[in-house]
């Protein structure tokens, strides 16, 4: 296996504060995993026998209920750490991590999680800091959920991938990562053919730009204008 470049990860904040032979001591341990596209690095329920930083790549996070039910939770990008189950008192992994393009990832056995933590704070410090986001997300979501139309669930799912993982191009900024309009109605808690209508809505108005797994924000201030109760684009042809 070979070792990995300690500049690829010494601006992470996992890695800062540490020495140099620190973080090549902490990167000694790691094992470095490339995961091809779809492939999942671990599944819900299994043994959580690894922790993990995302070097490269994007991953979705999907969960799914008792009753058999699917969705997309959330999506990783490069730099997080993720799969930290033992940091909540897990033995098993709540959700399945599935690489969304091809990605690459360090991974650590869960049975030094103690010892590094001890003796790496900055871990410590990131664990804390990635579960916390984690629950903040989840509450944001579940606010959404509860008092928010669609429409304003969409855009602010939008604007949020957008500031996790956007790319400047030409006409916008892109989602850089594939991402379905089946992905964006499990997210926001309603229908593919209701997530269909709004952006085909929103692409004829200009606001966002359409592909196969592929989302820009052409015009962002307006989206955000939507997502805080805006007139909603579906009202106004409507008359409503």
């Amino acid at each position: 296996m070979a070792a990995v470049d300690r500049s690829l990860v010494a601006n992470l904040p996992m890695f800062a504060g540490l020495s140099p032979a620190d973080q090549d001591e902490l990167l000694h341990e790691a094992r470095s995993i490339r995961y091809p596209k779809g492939t999942a690095v671990f599944d819900q329920g299994a043994e959580a026998n690894r922790f993990y930083l995302l070097l490269h790549g994007h991953l979705r996070v999907e969960k799914t209920t008792p009753q058999g039910q699917q969705s997309v939770v959330r999506y990783v990008s490069g730099g997080e750490l993720f799969g930290v189950a033992q940091a909540m008192n897990l033995t098993q992994y709540p959700a399945t991590a599935v690489a969304a393009v091809d990605s690459i990832a360090l991974a650590w056995p869960s049975s030094s999680w103690h010892r590094l933590i001890a003796k790496y704070p900055s871990l410590a410090a990131s664990a804390l800091q990635t579960v916390g986001s984690r629950l903040q997300d989840t509450q944001t979501r579940v606010m959404e959920l509860s008092n928010e139309q669609v429409e304003q669930r969409v855009a602010h799912t939008l604007l949020r991938l957008a500031k996790q993982a956007g790319r400047k191009v030409d006409t916008g900024v892109e989602i850089d990562f594939p991402i379905s309009r089946q992905d964006i109605a499990e997210m926001t808690g309603t229908t593919l053919h209701t997530v269909s209508r709004i952006l085909s809505a929103w692409e004829s108005e200009g606001i966002v730009e359409g592909g196969r797994k592929r989302i820009v924000l052409r015009d962002a201030h307006r989206l955000h204008d939507l997502a805080e109760g805006g007139e909603s684009i579906q009202a106004r042809k409507h008359g409503l």
